[in-house]
């Protein structure tokens, strides 16, 4: 990113390397306080507002430019001056301050407007400004957030002529700062449009940390083209990023346009950011690129098998529907899965979980099921009656892990994630509130509202432990909490089938069938996921891994709460009989 300041799709960039602002007279005089200032006024303008007639008719002009203009002098005289002297230095002002409380009201607009914006700070670590590079980035976010802050109270104070009763320290500067590296790993053919895209380094997030995005929904599924999509790609460098992932053993490059950039810093939450030195010179084993503006009018959704160069390569067209985190993180597994399926391990969308007791037991559960089958519900449930019993209890994965042979031992399970994207609707009213200040929300005022937390170290899930109990999250019929089977087909059958009630995270209606309750990978590759399916489970009930299911009861009218509650009951008494 080149510009000091950017505002795009409701999200602003404010480039530190730039420029950085630490006096107010350079806040108002920069070009972002005068394109904030802009937006704001086209917007009451277009709304035909009081407020803008009350400008308008002040300063006796109608553009939009012209009156922005005005409204900076004023302000920069407001930061030395009161209201009354102003009018008296300038006629000109009188009547734009003869209202004060119309004023008040234009100023709280603006500062409201900007508070509203999805905020982003910015400093490339390699690059040569004005701004800001070796000053400490926290420190500037803070000093960023104070000015703004100070600037809007010193506005208002002079305008009234009094102090504030009451001061709300909110936070007025950046929701997330980035700083960037240019970072050079060796582009194969084909992917030379990604050459130069900045890399993030690191990231400081101010919590709460809210998101809007447009949809709260995925629709469909992830399907395999045989041309690498990059190759007639044209990208403007200045508007993407890149997000270098960990995901389990994997490492992955995740290009983003700024325009999503909520999901970009969301992968914080989600995927350990490798360092500097683990991508430096190093092909990735997967490169996504999401948010490219093609020709394409519907929406693409495709990966494809670069086998030549060892990439499994994702990619999302630029569309207002794909404004929805589940994209970024579903379509970041699938390439993950696909890559596991190939080297003969299996993928496994659930959620598994180390417990230790109070008397040193030890047990590693891995609960099976698609999307909304009450897997995540059922492990939080757990762990609130946990309390007396469990001295320890570890997330290995959340959503998605991988499990590999172990010769004539159990099998181990392996995690690809440090967090979880869990649906807010269904979690315990306080537990979100609680975890306020690490969580990233998403359409809290919706259904189907998200925040995503981190619930695990890197090095935790990609330790690997022996599973002990293998269950599928059987979300559509009530029945016995617990149930293991005796029956190698039987249970093969209950797990392939992966029947479900769909929960509205998906555009899915009614009881629905995923093979294998995975479509980000398996579902992809039914033929060789069925050999690997007959081996493990064979291999599970040959080492004494209890295979079942767990009724959790989440699609059941009235049980969304009580059902994983019970099903946790039966587990923990499953646990002290191990």
């Amino acid at each position: 990113m080149q510009k000091e300041f950017s505002l795009s799709n409701g999200k602003a960039m404010v480039n530190f390397t730039a420029k950085y602002c630490n006096t107010a007279e350079k806040l108002l005089a920069s070009k972002g306080f005068k394109t904030v200032l802009e937006a704001y006024m086209s917007k009451i303008k277009n709304k035909e507002s009081n407020i803008y007639k009350y400008i308008k008719d002040s300063i006796n002009s109608s553009d939009v430019k012209e009156i922005s203009k005005d409204i900076i002098n004023v302000l920069k005289l407001l930061m030395v001056l009161d209201a009354e002297e102003i009018k008296k230095f300038n006629e000109k002002y009188d009547k734009f301050l003869w209202d004060k409380d119309k004023f008040i009201s234009f100023i709280e607009g603006l500062y409201g407007f900007w508070r509203k914006i999805e905020r982003y700070t910015i400093v490339q670590n390699n690059k040569v400004g004005e701004g800001l590079q070796n000053v400490s980035f926290i420190d500037a976010n803070n000093e960023f957030s104070k000015l703004i802050l100070n600037t809007y109270r010193k506005v208002e104070e002079n305008v009234i002529g009094e102090k504030p009763k009451v001061y709300r320290q909110l936070p007025a500067g950046g929701n997330a700062g980035l700083i960037l590296n240019d970072i050079k790993w060796p582009y194969p053919s084909g992917y030379e449009c990604l050459n130069k895209i900045p890399f993030i380094e690191s990231i400081v997030v101010d919590p709460p940390f809210i998101t809007y995005p447009k949809k709260n929904k995925r629709d469909g599924m992830f399907t395999e083209c045989y041309e690498n999509p990059l190759k007639s790609c044209v990208i403007n460098i200045d508007h993407w990023f890149c997000y270098p992932a960990k995901v389990g053993e994997l490492l992955a490059y995740i290009y983003f346009h700024r325009d999503f950039m909520a999901h970009g810093v969301t992968l914080c939450n989600l995927f350990e950011l490798a360092k500097g030195d683990e991508c430096r010179g190093k092909k990735p084993d997967i490169v996504y690129v999401f948010g490219v503006r093609d020709s394409n009018e519907d929406m693409q959704t495709i990966f494809y098998d670069d086998k030549e160069n060892d990439i499994m390569l994702g990619y999302i067209n630029y569309m207002e529907s794909i404004d929805y985190f589940g994209y970024m993180k579903k379509m970041t597994l699938t390439l993950h899965n696909l890559i596991m399926i190939k080297k003969g391990y299996l993928p496994i969308h659930g959620a598994m979980v180390n417990i230790i007791t109070k008397n040193n037991k030890e047990a590693n559960i891995v609960i099976m099921g698609d999307s909304g089958a009450g897997k995540s519900e059922s492990l939080e449930a757990f762990r609130e009656l946990s309390d007396n019993y469990i001295s320890d209890m570890t997330i290995i994965f959340d959503d998605m892990g991988v499990i590999k042979l172990n010769g004539n031992e159990k099998p181990l399970g392996f995690g690809t994630e440090i967090g979880a994207f869990v649906r807010l609707d269904d979690l315990d009213a306080g537990y979100a509130f609680k975890e306020i200040d690490r969580s990233i929300f998403m359409n809290p005022d919706k259904i189907n509202a998200r925040l995503v937390i981190p619930v695990a170290s890197y090095k935790e899930i990609t330790k690997g432990y022996p599973i002990d109990l293998l269950l599928y999250a059987n979300n559509y019929e009530e029945g016995e909490e617990l149930e293991f089977f005796t029956n190698l087909d039987t249970a093969i059958d209950v797990f392939r089938s992966g029947r479900r009630m769909a929960k509205g995270t998906t555009t899915e209606r009614g009881l629905v069938e995923t093979y294998f309750a995975n479509p980000f990978g398996p579902a992809q590759k039914i033929e060789d996921t069925d050999k690997l399916i007959y081996e493990y489970f064979n291999k599970f009930f040959e080492t004494g891994i209890k295979v079942g299911q767990l009724r959790t009861c989440l699609g059941v009218n009235g049980k969304e709460k009580e059902g994983p509650k019970k099903a946790a009951v039966k587990l923990l008494e499953q646990i002290k009989n191990l």
